[in-house]
């Protein structure tokens, strides 16, 4: 069993908002397993959700460009120590070349590209930074409308493919949309088979320490899944600009289609 410190009992904390004694115990029966013991204390009832998105991220830069036909867009993330790099001209410099490299070959591998690994050692020399690429991903559209937006704060970058006529307001209300709503996938099916599968068996758990017999304990997860859905799935979601709608409804009411979409947040 792995040494149970105070660090990792803090964090349980920090993670979960439950008390000390009962993170400690928790650790104790997952034998030091930190993501086990959260499970456990979510099943209990005493954690209603871990809070890890919470926790301080690593710093970094996101950006995302656009091909000029409108076919390509692509999310970069760089990582590095501090904020202060993070926003400086070097690493924005950084990300755009890698941004423009993928515009240009979406299939290339940035990380071993000579410039890109050029620029971000001389960076690391400059800022006196560990500045290291993050994550990249690239969307390809034969048909419909390519989207994209980037926060102000330069953390966060959104794309989404739309098939229809869909307005530049309808566009900018889906990028602004998934940017603060932090959908987990596109529709119910895309959601992991392990991430349902370990949502279905805290809630029955959690109503089972409450007394409820299997039967009605079932029933409770089926409710609670629902709702799990409706949180993190972006179809299902509420539009945040507008509750009594969900994101499907948004769509059909102008007759498009939300094809894809992707988002990088720094640390996320």
């Amino acid at each position: 069993m792995a040494e149970i410190t105070a660090a990792m009992v803090r964090e349980i904390r920090d993670r979960t908002g439950v008390a000390m004694m009962d993170c400690r115990n928790a650790l104790a029966e997952a034998t030091g397993d930190m993501d086990k013991a959260i499970d456990l204390l979510r099943k209990k009832g005493q954690a209603k959700q871990d809070k890890l998105a919470t926790r301080e991220a690593k710093e970094g830069r996101v950006a995302v460009a656009k091909s000029l036909d409108g076919r390509s867009a692509v999310i970069v993330e760089f990582n590095c120590n501090t904020d202060f790099a993070a926003k400086s001209a070097l690493v924005q410099q950084l990300v755009d070349l890698a941004a423009k490299l993928l515009l240009a070959n979406p299939n290339a591998n940035v990380a071993d590209d000579p410039q890109v690994k050029a620029a971000i050692t001389a960076t690391a020399q400059q800022t006196g930074e560990n500045v290291r690429l993050g994550r990249y991903q690239v969307v390809l559209s034969n048909a419909g409308t390519l989207g994209t937006y980037a926060h102000y704060t330069g953390k966060v970058a959104v794309i989404v493919q739309i098939t229809g006529t869909p307005t530049d307001q309808l566009v900018k209300d889906l990028c602004l949309h998934i940017t603060a709503a932090r959908p987990l996938a596109l529709n119910r099916e895309s959601v992991p088979a392990e991430t349902v599968a370990k949502e279905k068996e805290i809630a029955v758990e959690q109503a089972k320490a409450t007394g409820k017999p299997q039967n009605i304990a079932d029933k409770i997860a089926e409710g609670k899944m629902r709702q799990f859905f409706q949180e993190r799935v972006l179809l299902d979601q509420k539009f945040v600009k507008d509750d009594t709608k969900t994101i499907t409804q948004l769509l059909a009411a102008a007759g498009c289609t939300l094809e894809k979409y992707a988002r990088i947040e720094v640390g996320q």
